[in-house]
This record gives structure tokens, sequence and C-alpha cells, in this order.
């Protein structure tokens, strides 16, 4: 059982922080919520690296699962249900049942007299893109309408992760794999005929001598470098999760030939998509973009979009305040230029959404395409410099035995 730092309020109006012992994220708002306390917020005891380190919540929800359930409350509201109504069938019959517990707090919150869209943040479960959406749907009157956007919008995300993510199966599998085998020689294969030429007491050839001297006599220090690359890769990581830190790999990551330019893209292609199903479900302009910003997972993109939103506030156009950084390709502010003079600001964002994701998955491809070759030749030509040299001395045997 985990401890979780928690910000609540008491039906005093005192606010304090709290530790609250429970098995996940969910189970420590529920607790606090039965003893009739608001909460705040609820993080995990020991802040970035507790929260590495620690089990994901058991009742994390996968994108299918999310756009299942959106399409039967959507099905259901369209049908003449009320919202409670439409809630207690999905407590019972929703498609996964480890929704149905969420579903039903949901219900209790609604009945209670809270809004649609501060039941479901209050959950914890959801994004805040969708409770801002749903908000908007619910001062507009059109909640149907605005589901109907952000169904669209989760399909044409998780269809493009999904790609992504089939994409480079292969070539992670190829790296395993050939991780394993070379493990495999390395410790268990080398060390055999390191010993048995030791004890034949010959002159090895240098790519002999080589293999077993980095494998076997100075095995410690090249662990010892491969541990010291790892630890370095982990703190590297830990430090990108910091905000300072996450901006200015971002920085580092984006400036990268090819690469850097493909991930930069598919980050904007994402905020592009979510700002447009905020604007098109009917949130103002600066508030989606706040939504939008809580939703980008780069930092360095983050921050551009929040100065932006200052920006914007005040006055001035989204392409001028999303250019002051630098950051954002300038064919993106271009397209967001037009959108927004032609006042189609919307269809726009989805445009750019659209020619990037594309851009995006032919990159990926063309990058596979490559890698997987490459991998292959590569670990090919060292699984076999190690074979020949551990059967090189063999063979300089038979040839000298056949000289004789």
């Amino acid at each position: 059982m985990g401890e979780f730092v928690c910000r609540v309020a008491d039906a005093e109006g005192r606010v304090f922080s709290h530790v609250e012992p429970a098995n996940s994220l969910d189970e420590a708002r529920q607790k606090l919520a039965d003893r009739g306390l608001y909460v705040y917020s609820v993080e995990t005891r020991g802040g970035r690296l507790g929260a590495l380190v620690r089990p994901r919540s058991g009742r994390q929800i996968t994108g299918s699962e999310f756009l299942v359930l959106n399409q039967q409350f959507n099905t259901l509201i369209k049908a003449g249900l009320p919202i409670l109504r439409a809630l207690d069938l999905l407590a019972t019959r929703a498609s996964a049942p480890k929704l149905r517990p969420v579903i039903a707090q949901i219900r209790d919150h609604v009945r209670e007299g809270k809004s649609l869209s501060e039941a479901v943040a209050e959950s914890g479960l959801f994004s805040k893109v969708y409770s801002t959406a749903i908000l908007a749907g619910e001062k507009s009157g059109n909640l149907p309408g605005v589901l109907d956007y952000y169904i669209a919008y989760q399909r044409v995300s998780t269809g493009v992760r999904k790609k992504i993510l089939a994409t480079l199966v292969y070539p992670c599998l190829l790296i395993t794999v050939a991780t394993i085998i070379v493990t495999y020689l390395v410790t268990g294969v080398i060390p055999k005929f390191a010993l048995l030429y030791r004890d034949l007491n010959v002159e090895l050839p240098a790519p002999t001598r080589l293999l077993i001297a980095l494998t076997v006599d100075y095995r410690f220090v090249f662990l010892g470098v491969v541990a010291l690359i790892v630890a370095t890769a982990a703190g590297v990581f830990l430090w990108s999760r910091t905000e300072g830190g996450g901006t200015a790999f971002d920085r580092f990551k984006f400036r990268l030939p090819i690469i850097g330019d493909t991930l930069l893209k598919f980050q904007v292609a994402q905020f592009s998509r979510t700002l447009a199903t905020l604007l098109t479900g009917g949130t103002p302009l600066v508030a989606g973009l706040q939504t939008a910003t809580d939703a980008i997972t780069s930092k360095l993109l983050r921050s551009t979009v929040a100065q932006a939103t200052q920006t914007v506030r005040e006055g001035q156009s989204l392409h001028v305040a999303l250019s002051s950084n630098g950051v954002i390709p300038e064919m993106a502010l271009d397209m967001i230029e037009v959108g927004e003079s032609s006042g189609a600001l919307s269809p726009m964002l989805n445009s750019v959404a659209e020619f990037y994701e594309e851009e995006v998955n032919v990159r990926l491809s063309a990058l596979v395409a490559i890698i997987e070759p490459v991998l292959l030749i590569f670990m090919g030509l060292f699984v076999a410099f190690i074979l020949i040299s551990l059967y090189l001395p063999i063979f300089s045997f038979s040839l000298s035995g056949a000289t004789r």
C-alpha cells in the first residue's frame, strides 16, 4: 500500500494537506470523498521519482476502451435519455468492467447537483481536454454534437498512435532478440572457449585476443562502462522530467536532424487537433489554449503555448503569439494566420494536424525501412565477428596439422 499527498478542504472551507494510505490514486480520492472532504489534488508521495518507481493505478484505461465508452454514452444521449439515466445504464453495462465504478462515482456526483463536466474532472481518470469539451457542450446545449467532435478526434489520435507503435514494433523486437543472442554468446560461450585456449597454451590470432580481452580479461571494466552509460541515461531521463531540464532536453531533441523535426511536428499535430476539437465544440480560444496546453507532453512546446495564451489574452493574434519563441514550424504559423484571417481557424488547425500526421507517418516508415536492414547488417557482422574470432584458432590448428 502506497501513500498519497492530498490537498483537501473540509466542510468549513479550511484547506490543508493530508497523507492518505491507499493502493491507488483513485482509491485515495474515494476515501477522502467518503469522509466528506473536497479533493483539490492527489499526488504520489515522493514526487516525480516516487511516481516513476511505483506501479500505476490498476484502473488505467486504454484509448479503445475510452472510445467505446464515449460512443455508448453519446448513443444513449442521442436516444433521448437523461444524463443520469444514461450514467445508470453505463454504471452496470459499460463494456469495460473496470470503468463501471468510475461511472457510478460520476453518476453520484451528478445526482448530488454537480455538472457532468465537474464530476468527470473530479474523477481524476479523464483528461482535462475531455472535461473541457463536455463543459463546452453543456454551455452550448449541444452535448451530443460536442461528443461527436470529441469521438472523431479520439479516433484519429488513437489511430495515429497505433500506426506509430506498429511501425516501431519490428525494430524494437529485432534489437531485443539481437541483444539476447549477443549476451548469451558473451556470458556463456566466449568464457568456455577462452578457458579451452588457455589450457592449450597456444598463440591466438589478433581478433580472438581482442574478443577475449574485452569479454573475459576486462569484463568488469567493460561492464562498468556499460553501467556508467546506463546510469547516465537514467540521470538524463530523470533530469528531463523536471521543468527546466525537460525544456532544455526538448530544445536539443528538436534540433536533431530528421528525427528532431519529426518529433516536433508530431507534437504540433497533437496540439493543433486538440485545440481544433475544443474550438469546434464551442470552447473560447483562450480557454481552449489553456486546456490544450495541459495536454501537451513536450515541456518546451507547453511553455511556448502557455506564453502565447497570455499574449492572446492581451489581444494579440494567435499566429503572432505562437511565433515569438521560434518553436512552431513556419508552415503551421502561415496556415493558422490564414485560418484567423478567414474566420476558419478550427478547420485550418485540423488541416495542420492532418498534414503533419501524414508527414510523420511517411518519415517514420522511411526511417524504419532504412533502420531495419542497417540493424540486420550490423548485428549480423557483429555476431559473425564473434563466431569467426572464436573458431579462427581451431582453423589455424587444422591447417597446421594438415601442413605437418
